[in-house]
């Protein structure tokens, strides 16, 4: 008899991440660690999935110390190490170690019983991250008890990294900040492929939502990328699952799970969209909102991506000699592939991406399609946008 329905769907879910990470992991390794094709016997060379790894070069994948982990990191992280008598790939440098990051709730528990289920399989080493954002009473203990439930997984190593959380851009994306920050930090200090997040169709369609609600645009709509960060560090294996099933994972495999109470505290948005606001579209709209929503942002990200090429391209054919945008030919290019030649240009200029709105570009774009010889422009970052003499001038103050 199998595994509950719930279980296996988890564990499918990480098993492609973790054999797509094994197909990267070869194409980076020198052609001769490769493994060879095989041939059959009719002569015809074959294309063949990837063998786990196990001649590659070996990378440093020494420890730092651990007082700190990144920006914002406290003193006094603590590693936990792999429980006696499990897999000995922890011991092996020449294995890839993929890191799970796991708050102690059900989507990030069911995670890490797959990922410590499925890695071993396929020759790759697999530890944790459990950051204590010490926002809460007692946080620290409670990450360190999370960190020793994910030891007892047979995950290794597995840190429990403090981090302080700044008050920038109002505290649900400050503490997101030092968290990856940290995540980050965790990542390089043991040469980790890749860092596993628990994300679901929920949060995605919640995050769709607030995209929506910004009025952000179609980037904003296409939601979280199931791979991101520096070379796809981040991989979000459960955006196609929703949250019951990682809950019900975890309730079958008699997981404890911690129930952050920040996702029910109606002073954060998301909590309030989560508990509130879905419910109220469900019932107006019908069951499948959370579904269509999902999808939504993965045409929207396609689309996103396809512009964002397009502008890439166009963007040195809208330049003169000297590099400075020439006013006729961005009025000729349609506006979403315009607006992002025009956002592009503002960031390198040295405006920052995260204070860049649509409103600023809408105003850089009035000095193209609606020019009534108005005055600069002026940007986050003491960037100052404006017309002269039929160029656009794009620079800092």
């Amino acid at each position: 008899m199998g595994p509950h329905p719930a279980v296996a769907a988890i564990r499918l879910a990480v098993r492609r991440v973790l054999h797509d990470l094994l197909t990267e992991h070869d194409l980076r390794a020198p052609a001769e660690d490769r493994p060879a094709p095989v041939t059959p016997l009719n002569g015809s060379p074959a294309a063949t999935a990837p063998a786990p790894r196990t001649d590659t070069t070996p990378r440093d994948r020494t420890s730092a110390p651990m007082s700190r982990a990144g920006t914002g990191a406290r003193p006094g992280a603590r590693s936990a190490r792999r429980a006696p008598g499990a897999s000995l790939l922890d011991d092996d440098p020449l294995a890839p170690l993929v890191l799970v990051a796991c708050s102690g709730g059900a989507d990030s528990m069911a995670l890490a019983s797959a990922l410590a289920f499925e890695a071993p399989k396929l020759g790759i080493r697999a530890g944790a991250v459990t950051v204590d954002h010490g926002l809460q009473p007692g946080s620290d203990q409670r990450a360190a008890e999370v960190a020793a439930r994910l030891t007892g997984l047979g995950l290794g190593p597995v840190d429990a990294v403090g981090v302080t959380v700044g008050r920038g851009g109002g505290p649900e994306a400050a503490a997101r900040d030092a968290r990856y920050a940290a995540l980050d930090a965790a990542a390089e200090r043991h040469g980790a492929t890749a860092v596993l997040l628990g994300h679901t169709r929920d949060d995605q369609a919640e995050t769709v939502l607030l995209g929506l609600a910004r009025g952000s645009g179609i980037r904003s709509l296409s939601g979280m990328a199931a791979v991101s960060g520096a070379g796809g560090r981040y991989r979000r294996p459960f955006l196609h699952l929703d949250r019951q099933t990682a809950r019900k994972a975890c309730l079958v495999q008699h997981l404890p799970v911690w129930d952050d109470p920040h996702n029910a505290d109606p002073a954060y948005t998301r909590s309030r969209l989560r508990h509130e606001g879905l419910p109220a579209l469900e019932k107006a709209l019908g069951k499948g909102v959370v579904e269509a929503l999902a999808r939504t942002a993965q045409l929207s990200r396609d689309d996103a991506d396809a512009l964002d090429t397009w502008a890439a391209q166009a963007e040195s054919a809208v330049r003169d000699p000297a590099g400075l945008l020439e006013c006729a030919k961005l009025y000729a290019l349609p506006p979403a592939v315009r607006r992002r030649v025009l956002r592009r240009a503002a960031i390198d200029a040295g405006a920052p991406a995260g204070s860049l709105f649509a409103r600023h570009i809408e105003e850089i774009d009035r000095l193209i399609t609606g020019w009534r010889g108005q005055g600069a422009i002026n940007l986050p970052g003491r960037v100052v946008a404006q017309r002269q003499g039929g160029r656009l001038v794009i620079r800092q103050s």
